[in-house]
């Protein structure tokens, strides 16, 4: 088996490359390294150092004519996004299609296209569901639906098959401090730096953290199921900022300082999937608990 993985120098995509090479399965990882970095590539696949929005990215899909596509290869800064619309769309949703028009040249593949969380927007729901009303607050949101909206146009025009997986906050070892869901990340950095936390707004705001193996687990199932469908991958646990700090201190062996700063525009209160979807049609669960990802991704920040 073939794939391509765009965003495969990331902190998900290396994780998956990894997965990927473990099984056996032929990879070529396309990045451009603008948030990705090469040293994290498995040296069995092979690196093509390259924008998704490129004739070079299309012309690779079309002479390898890979087996499944993984699309993690994304501008993930939701305050970035509203900084710079223009650019978020253009790498977000014009780099998707010129990845499917791709596929509908090689007449073969399957897309899995990693979504998000943010399409939701503020939606008041407990547990965020697949039915649920799309609503994003951000330009990132919006970009991201638009993605998922041309993926599924493409199938009904050219029968592209897909999946779909929207991720709730993904965290684990070799996140770097910044983009989507990247607070673990941020928090860890200053941990280690001996510095602060800031926590935007009073903190009660609430997330919904999933560990990179076990987002890595729902990809892989994807290859075989889920179809023409869009799930959630999360671990249906909400997690307020402020218990998220508490959990840290625990494990870090003291109490850390915290400060607070005004709440950002773009950034969503409550946040919560609900992954029965996922379950049922990817036969997947998540695995790894909050404190031991946590603990495992402590030590290699600390390491």
């Amino acid at each position: 088996m073939k794939a391509i993985v765009t965003g495969g120098a990331g902190f998900i995509g290396s994780h998956l490359v990894e997965a990927l090479v473990h099984l056996g399965i032929q990879v070529s990882v396309m990045d451009n390294l603008v948030s990705g970095e090469q040293r994290r590539i498995h040296p069995s696949a092979a690196f093509k150092r390259m924008d998704i929005r490129s004739n070079e990215a299309k012309e690779l899909i079309v002479r390898e004519k890979p087996d499944v596509v993984f699309h993690l290869a994304a501008q993930t800064d939701v305050q970035k996004s509203l900084l710079d619309p223009k650019y978020d769309a253009d790498v977000n949703v014009c780099g998707t299609i010129n990845l499917l028009e791709a596929l509908r040249k090689t007449g073969c593949g399957k897309l899995i296209f990693v979504s998000t969380s943010a399409v939701y927007g503020n939606v008041q729901s407990e547990r965020i569901s697949e039915k649920d009303p799309v609503a994003p607050i951000s330009y990132y949101g919006l970009s991201k639906w638009s993605g998922e909206s041309y993926i599924r146009l493409f199938y009904q025009l050219y029968d592209i098959p897909y999946t779909i997986l929207r991720f709730s906050n993904v965290y684990g070892p070799g996140q770097t401090p910044k983009g989507e869901g990247g607070v673990i990340a941020v928090f860890l950095d200053r941990i280690h730096a001996c510095k602060s936390l800031s926590i935007h707004g009073d903190g009660e705001q609430t997330r919904d953290f999933i560990y990179v193996k076990d987002v890595v687990g729902a990809m892989l199932a994807a290859i075989e199921r889920g179809d023409q469908e869009t799930a959630q991958v999360s671990s249906s646990t909400k997690t307020s900022i402020n218990h998220l700090v508490s959990i840290l201190s625990r494990i870090h062996g003291a109490d850390l300082d915290v400060i607070h700063t005004p709440a950002r525009r773009g950034d969503i209160a409550h946040s919560c999937l609900d992954n029965r979807k996922a379950s049922l049609l990817l036969h997947w669960q998540p695995l790894i608990d909050l404190r031991d990802g946590l603990t495992d991704t402590y030590a290699y920040w600390k390491k």
